[in-house]
């Protein structure tokens, strides 16, 4: 088939049947991934475009433009004024979820305990983006509770640029050029932190010409990043470092408008095709011989989070509000499986594991939402809103968050 046609019927499937998803609160793109799923399962004759040079391309840069907005949002001044709850409450669950997975990866698996407890904490992250129009739709943004959760996310987002360093170290161990160029652009951030913000006091009108000149300017660094990182398999930090670096050289009154650019570019069209390579990938032998595999990581995933959130929470948030917590802290987003993808295409985990733990993702999709929402309504922590599904494509315009 045509890779065109073959894109061009990809997005298309996936609006169409993203914008059933949504009435289940479910982020329409995560369609892509199950249709890629589908072509795991049956789509043999799709097996040569899937595996061309090309389509493996507009993958990757998917996956880079998703790691260029979690730089691009990481608000560092806005992560210094979290509370000590916040910053304490996400130093234990997440760690604590961490430690469960750890031991269960290990054991079932058969990995070796460092790679199993990169995985658990990658997997431990939590996708507060998906949850944020839920918060939005019943007016508790700015309650405790919706304050716990995006601050924690906050937090969140410095453990998987952490995770994102442990899996370069991980794919570079044998390579001392990787662990050179590694801390080359840590040193490198450093610098041009401290000149940038420099250039800012010091220069008071940056001006940039129209917003085509910008997008293509802020490109420009992001593939300039991407492209040195890649000569020693540091892509994935360097994607995040380009949009840590921008987002402090961009003037703040564009900065909104430039989301929104990079969003419609990312979503549009790349991040449709990594997700479906991810979905693609899936070993569904492996799930339908061991689905209770699946079902055991969610379990204990949840419940530990649940625990944990409970045990730090119920002060500050009662004991409803604290089960609340770690609920909504279970969701899952597009920055782990990033880290699963790194881990599965270079070696470090078999086809197994990341069947298992994609699967598992895409249950805590479905499920946590959904769940969400309705003990919000029933635990007295907001009134019922007509229509499910009715604000649901408000998702799309978070996603990225």
């Amino acid at each position: 088939m045509n890779l065109f046609l073959f894109v061009a019927g990809t997005l298309l499937l996936t609006l169409l049947f993203g914008k059933a998803l949504e009435r289940f609160r479910v982020p329409w793109i995560f369609a892509a991934l199950l249709i890629g799923a589908g072509i795991a399962v049956f789509g043999h004759p799709f097996d040569g475009i899937i595996s061309s040079e090309t389509f493996r391309s507009f993958a990757e840069i998917g996956m880079y433009l998703l790691l260029f907005l979690v730089g691009l949002e990481l608000d560092l001044d806005k992560l210094r004024q979290r509370g000590k709850f916040i910053v304490t409450s996400a130093l234990i669950i997440i760690p604590a979820e961490a430690v469960f997975g750890t031991l269960l990866i290990h054991f079932i698996f058969g990995t070796s305990w460092l790679i199993a407890a990169v995985v658990a904490l990658s997997f431990a992250t939590v996708g507060e983006a998906i949850l944020i129009p839920i918060l939005q739709e019943f007016g508790i943004v700015n309650t405790t509770l919706g304050q716990s959760i995006l601050g924690i996310g906050t937090v969140d987002d410095v453990i998987e640029l952490l995770m994102l360093l442990a899996v370069i170290f991980l794919i570079g161990r044998h390579d001392p050029w990787a662990f050179g160029t590694v801390f080359v652009f840590l040193a490198f951030l450093v610098v041009l932190t401290a000149g940038l913000r420099w250039l800012k006091s010091t220069v008071k009108k940056f001006r940039f010409g129209g917003t085509e000149t910008l997008l293509v300017f802020v490109l420009a660094i992001f593939f300039l990043f991407v492209g040195i990182g890649s000569y020693a398999s540091a892509g994935p930090i360097a994607a995040i470092l380009a949009g840590i670096i921008l987002r402090l050289f961009v003037p703040a009154e564009r900065m909104a408008l430039l989301e929104s650019e990079i969003k419609g570019l990312t979503y549009g069209l790349f991040v449709p095709i990594f997700f479906l390579s991810v979905g693609a990938e899936l070993d569904f032998g492996y799930l339908i011989v061991h689905p209770f595999v699946v079902l055991l990581i969610v379990a204990v995933s949840n419940c530990v989070k649940i625990l944990a959130s409970y045990a730090v929470g119920r002060k500050q948030l009662g004991t409803k509000g604290s089960i609340l917590l770690g609920i909504g802290l279970s969701v899952r987003f597009s920055t782990s499986i990033v880290i699963m993808t790194l881990l599965f295409s270079n070696g470090l985990i078999g086809p197994e594991l990341f069947s298992a733990v994609i699967a598992s993702s895409i249950v805590f999709k479905f499920v946590i939402p959904v769940l969400f929402s309705r003990l919000l309504v029933r635990w007295g922590f907001a009134q019922a809103k007509p229509g499910v599904g009715s604000k649901a494509s408000g998702i799309s315009s978070e996603l990225a968050g």
